[in-house]
């Protein structure tokens, strides 16, 4: 018995065939997926993108709510440094205020002596040296006669009536006052004096019928006419 070999033509028909090859080796293979899938890639940019700007976004909003709490912080702090350099302040005129109202009296007595010509010799030197240090401390002297009166500044212990005065004025300062700073210590005590009212209306008068009087002069044509 012979073993029949296949004839030219039946190979023919699939070239591509190995001798001895099964028809399944000579299928074409389905094309495997792609571990890669292409079309997707644009759309986890997109998302990604979205994802980081979203974080931005709450970086920069985080980034200015701290910064408006710094500035806050900030104006706090310079507020406070302000007032208490301001308080330091009232508190070190008050305490010198407080000191030298009690030194006051001892003022008083110098200048009394000074008036009297008492103020010699070693007494003199004290006086003087007392009223150097009270004068490095801020405190200051006012009060002068010929001034206008002034409520605020001034306590009128004496009150009277004067011809030659336009208006209330000190005509004599009984105690001088004192201040330091824009802080009055002791107002000044003095003697004031007012206008007289009889001598304010007498004038008013004067200057009221003076126009009256010429313009009859005028219509009647002076008083020698006839």
């Amino acid at each position: 018995m012979t073993e029949e070999t296949p004839g030219p033509g039946e190979n023919a028909e699939n070239p591509d065939v190995p001798s001895g090859a099964t028809p399944d080796d000579a299928a074409p293979k389905a094309a495997e997926p792609s571990s890669e899938e292409g079309p997707a890639a644009p759309a986890g940019d997109a998302s990604r993108d979205v994802g980081l700007t979203a974080q931005l976004d709450q970086v920069q909003k985080a980034l200015s709510e701290r910064t408006a709490d710094l500035q806050r912080l900030q104006a706090e702090y310079q507020n406070y440094r302000r007032r208490v350099e301001r308080d330091k302040v009232a508190v070190k005129e008050i305490a010198s205020a407080n000191l030298l109202s009690e030194l006051l009296p001892t003022l008083d007595d110098i200048g009394r002596a000074r008036e009297h010509g008492e103020l010699v010799g070693g007494f003199k030197s004290v006086a003087e040296s007392l009223e150097t240090v009270v004068a490095k401390l801020g405190l200051q002297q006012f009060g002068k006669e010929g001034e206008p009166f002034d409520p605020t500044i001034h306590e009128a212990l004496m009150h009277s009536y004067a011809p030659d005065v336009t208006e209330t004025t000190c005509v004599a300062i009984l105690q001088p006052g004192y201040r330091i700073g824009e802080r009055t210590i002791r107002p000044a005590r003095v003697a004031v004096a007012e206008p007289q009212p009889g001598a304010q209306t007498v004038k008013g008068e004067e200057s009221a019928d003076t126009p009256a009087d010429a313009a009859d002069e005028k219509e009647t044509g002076g008083p020698d006419e006839g």
